[in-house]
């Protein structure tokens, strides 16, 4: 097997870009983490035009990762390229990733221009960004409604003005596996110096197709797959990064080439990537869904008790999904946390390791022992912290029943001074949330999301509670943390609201 197919991961440019799926500056660096880990060869960290704050995540990417390329999306625009290279310049190895539309519907009624001004402006933005940076990515947007042969003419433009690399999307999520592998083979075959130039494909989930579409693309000659964790993205979303290298992975007999991922840093990525925007994998998601190993069925659980290769293509562990064999609680040391830690793929800085150590042993006084599923939850939780210079709750004190108004106190500290508020509500929660608005004055916003769910089995299981505010079409999330499930609302709230609230004060400014 020859590892030359390389993974470009979009999850922080179209997957952010996903309603509800926005991220931080600090989660976003967190999830560039993960995906250096993984070893993907491309990490598309945002599109730097779009806003300060993002030309800000993908400098800090670009600056930060040091064993993939980061690369900025950029529309064939000066302005755009400037940005995008300003952006990545620090990076190991920038790439600028213009695009331009080609398809007669987009050059119609969105671009407003002839196919020769097409031609013409692909191959000046090309030159312009070669002339700043030697990776250049050019991307035919919406290729697979676009004509073939128009294409090669553009193809052949841009790569006589300096690109490296050439993208045929199915933006829309529109073609079959079928069309997909012709369409790659048709320009690569076509174009004047196909031996230039990397062939990349970049599938959307509308019908469902895009690992499929993703990997018909490979056989017909592509070399880059883009995807996301979880495949996240616009609309339906996006290539999943876990099914279309599982798959290459698991039938090497079809796919010769393969790419250099560690696979076995897939399920911590997943999880990561679901904890920052706070959802949870489907249980039947393929890969990463809690049922994906699972086997309930008589026949199914006797023949894998005979032999796993029965009915499972693939191990758990393959993915990073591995069995617990050491029990910890209260009377563990820093010692044997740290150890199960990295068992379970996770490094951490000494300060990292310090703050979940410090939450480790707070869960541990409420509940006799720790597995796994919990371990990776204090992480998540614990990693990614409330906003600096945010509110944190000191203590609260509810009173509440079936026939009474619910009363709240709570107190909270920020920048070391003390807030105190009391508040009445319709419940526990109503009254909290009050009591923290008296203090913190969020201003206006409406609950997207509200859900508490159980890290682990038992009636001392911790209960983990995601909260997404909504304001001018942004969303903020916030994650609490605890046995008692009214705390964890209240700290997933506080998260929420120190969010919202820094957010608003970057815009004054």
């Amino acid at each position: 097997m020859i590892n030359d197919i390389k993974i470009f991961d979009t999850t922080l440019r179209d997957g952010e870009q996903a309603p509800g799926c926005s991220m931080n500056l600090k989660e976003k660096i967190e999830v560039a983490k993960c995906l250096e880990r993984l070893k993907v060869d491309i990490i598309e960290a945002g599109f730097a035009i779009s806003s300060p704050g993002d030309f800000e995540s993908v400098k800090t990417v670009a600056e930060t990762v040091k064993d993939c390329t980061v690369a900025s999306l950029s529309r064939s625009v000066q302005k755009d390229i400037d940005a995008a290279y300003n952006a990545v310049k620090g990076a190991v190895d920038p790439r600028i990733h213009v695009f331009l539309a080609t398809s007669p519907l987009h050059m119609e009624y969105k671009l407003k221009m002839t196919e020769d001004q097409v031609i013409e402006n692909a191959a000046a933005a090309v030159k312009y960004a070669r002339s700043l940076c030697s990776n250049i990515e050019f991307s035919c947007e919406d290729a697979t409604r676009s004509d073939y042969d128009f294409m090669v003419k553009v193809v052949n433009a841009v790569v006589a003005n300096g690109a490296t690399t050439i993208n045929l999307p199915d933006t829309v999520g529109y073609t079959t596996p079928d069309e997909m592998r012709n369409l790659i083979s048709y320009v690569q075959s076509h174009i004047d110096n196909p031996e230039d130039v990397i062939f990349s494909v970049h599938c959307h989930n509308d019908l469902g197709m895009a690992t499929a579409n993703s990997l018909g693309g490979v056989l017909g000659g592509a070399r880059q797959i883009e995807c996301t964790i979880n495949g996240l993205g616009e609309r339906a979303g996006n290539t999943s990064l876990e099914e279309v290298v599982m798959a290459m992975r698991t039938r090497p007999d079809i796919f010769a080439s393969q790419p250099r991922i560690d696979t076995t840093q897939i399920s911590k990525a997943s999880k990561t990537v679901y904890n920052i925007i706070g959802q949870s994998a489907p249980l039947n998601k393929p890969i990463v869904g809690k049922n994906a190993f699972a086997h309930e069925a008589g026949i199914h659980q006797h023949g894998v008790l005979a032999n796993k290769a029965t009915y499972e293509i693939m191990t758990p562990e393959s993915v990073g999904i591995t069995a617990n064999n050491l029990v910890l609680g209260k009377h563990s040391g820093k010692h044997a946390f740290e150890t199960r830690l990295k068992e379970l793929g996770y490094e951490l800085s000494k300060e990292e390791l310090l703050a979940c150590f410090e939450e480790f042993k707070v869960i541990c006084d409420k509940k006799k022992t720790v597995n796994d599923s919990d371990l990776e939850a204090i992480v998540n939780h614990s990693v990614i912290k409330d906003e600096e210079g945010g509110y944190k709750l000191n203590w609260f004190s509810v009173n509440t029943s079936n026939f009474t108004t619910a009363t709240c106190t709570i107190n909270l500290e920020k920048n070391g001074k003390n807030y105190e508020a009391v508040c009445l509500g319709d419940g526990p929660l109503d009254a909290a949330f009050g009591a923290i608005n008296k203090i913190a004055k969020p201003g206006e916003h409406t609950f997207a999301d509200f859900s508490i769910f159980s890290i682990s089995e038992g009636k001392d299981t911790i209960g983990d509670a995601t909260i997404k505010l909504t304001n001018e079409n942004k969303t903020y999330t916030g994650h609490g943390l605890s046995t008692d499930v009214i705390e964890s609302s209240i700290v997933a709230y506080i998260q929420s609201v120190n969010k919202l609230i820094k957010q608003r004060e970057e815009a004054a400014n």
